[in-house]
């Protein structure tokens, strides 16, 4: 008999959070599209990984998109897919992330980014279960659940414009909104205790550091606009800092520094753009150079803001641990080459 894997880690304890993963539990059991609201850092992508690992879906793929990170021209091929001869350099067929989540949950992070023409092929599929490729005529019939993820207020985009009303109807069967950090009195406390131990053990620490009475004041008093993805980095950042020894102190801006740059004055001009190089880098040949050239440098990115975690750096793409690693195993080769 298979067994669901481990549920998506999250730690609180204080009314707001134990209410929220109330109702995410139970929507968990009804097989209808979701949208998950919250801002930067409070954990939507967890939210909706037990979504789907709660529900009678937890046996089938777990697809990740984050829709604010391709570029326009290419989302639509991402989430559809295309057929051979689409466009210029699409020389087989490629299946999309909904083909590649059949049977199981879409997430689509940043839903807000979503070109509005590709909103009325996303809308199809949820209505219908089917949609076309790209450059293609026949339908794809699929079994999907879509969760959405975003920190913006969808019900104004539509307002203005900028989101489909009827899609949003359709994937608003619930909203659930993931509280800040700062509405959660106790569990501040709680996860900085937790992410101090995980990043000793990272570091292979032979004990968690204490964290004294001052530094909890400090982190409980602290607003946390980044949420939970700041007081991470907050604490492993002392942690790491203080090397093994007791946590004398905290920072809570990494960019604190006697020599950091002076903000511009207020109404200040913009400085001028720099001028272009005399002779820029020639242009990729095709399509699929252009997608290579986003990929990898993507990849670098994300490896680098994760120090190398590949775990961590997955997340930053918005993928799946074992999607990141095909990307990973595929550019290895030019990612030793550029180390």
């Amino acid at each position: 008999m298979q067994h669901p894997p481990s549920l998506p880690e999250a730690l609180g304890q204080s009314d707001a959070f134990l209410e929220f993963m109330e109702r995410l539990s139970a929507a968990a059991g009804v097989d209808r599209p979701v949208l998950v609201v919250g801002e930067r850092g409070t954990g939507k992508e967890l939210a909706a990984g037990r979504l789907h690992y709660l529900s009678a879906r937890w046996s089938g793929p777990f697809v990740a998109l984050n829709c604010a990170a391709l570029p326009e021209t290419l989302v639509e091929s991402e989430l559809f897919g295309h057929e051979a001869g689409a466009f210029t350099g699409a020389a087989a067929r490629r299946t999309g992330r909904f083909e590649r989540a059949d049977g199981g949950t879409l997430f689509l992070d940043e839903i807000g980014a979503m070109p509005l023409p590709v909103q009325e092929k996303i809308l199809r599929v949820v209505e219908y279960g089917s949609f076309e490729r790209v450059g293609g005529s026949r339908p794809v019939d699929v079994d999907v659940r879509v969760v959405g993820a975003t920190n913006e207020d969808l019900p104004a985009l539509a307002r203005v414009g900028r989101f489909k009303r009827d899609l949003l109807d359709r994937l608003s069967f619930e909203v659930i909104t993931v509280p800040p950090l700062r509405q959660r009195p106790g569990d501040v406390a709680l996860l900085a205790r937790h992410f101090a131990a995980r990043m000793a053990v990272e570091l292979g620490l032979p004990e968690v550091p204490e964290l004294p009475p001052g530094v909890l004041r400090t982190l409980e008093a602290h607003p946390w606009p980044g949420n939970v993805r700041e007081l991470k980095n907050a604490v492993e950042r002392a942690v790491y800092r203080a090397g093994g020894g007791p946590l004398a102190g905290l920072t809570l801006d990494p960019f604190e520094s006697p020599w950091r740059p002076a903000p511009p004055e207020p109404g200040a001009p913009a400085a001028p753009p720099a001028a272009a190089p005399a002779a820029g880098p020639a242009l990729p040949a095709s399509l699929p150079d252009a997608v290579r050239a986003l990929e990898l440098d993507m990849l670098r990115r994300a490896l680098t803001s994760a120090r190398h975690r590949q775990r961590t750096a997955a997340r930053l793409l918005g993928l799946g641990y074992h999607q990141f690693r095909g990307l990973y195993r595929k550019y290895k080769d030019d990612l030793d080459a550029g180390a």
